[in-house]
């Protein structure tokens, strides 16, 4: 696959629908070509201590910050509809599920690949598969971890040599 969007979420708690800040790089022909990256409202719009300490956001963070359908239409515009590429995509997809849900908008099942389970199938030497290690197996430095920008870049660079 050498065109693709990877995409990474961060969410405020354990709702999945609570997405606080999104990271969306394109990759055309195995290149990036686009970052994008936005803050969100969460909804529900509440914060658990635990994914602040994962992620670093806070309620005064994207308080002001739009809600995730005033700013998805024209990102998902620039992804040409091409297919998204996830490390755990089970985790992102089920967001946007979820949030399309709590919107109660249809959901229009985008095409999801997984770098980590490719990279279980084909990197089983690896001590782990988390995306740091994964990504560093591939000779990128991923000093931002649990910015979704940060891990969608991340996971592009693994899907170009893995998928």
């Amino acid at each position: 696959m050498t065109d693709f969007v990877a995409i990474d979420f961060e969410t405020a708690n354990a709702k999945r629908s609570s997405i606080c800040s999104l990271g969306l790089v394109i990759v055309e022909n195995n290149i990036i070509t686009d970052r994008l990256y936005s803050l969100i409202k969460p909804e529900p719009n509440f914060y658990t201590s635990f994914t602040t300490n994962v992620h670093g956001l806070t309620f005064q963070d994207t308080i002001q910050s739009p809600l995730f359908f005033d700013v998805w239409a024209q990102l998902l515009a620039k992804t040409k509809n091409l297919p998204f590429v996830a490390h755990n995509s089970s985790f992102d997809s089920s967001c946007l599920k979820a949030i399309y849900a709590s919107f109660d908008v249809d959901y229009p099942n985008f095409e999801f690949h997984c770098t980590l389970k490719t990279a279980r199938q084909k990197l089983p030497q690896l001590r782990n598969h988390q995306l740091g290690t994964v990504a560093q197996y591939f000779g990128y430095d991923l000093k931002n971890h649990h910015h979704a920008l940060a891990d969608a870049e991340a996971c592009a660079v693994i899907a170009t040599h893995l998928l």
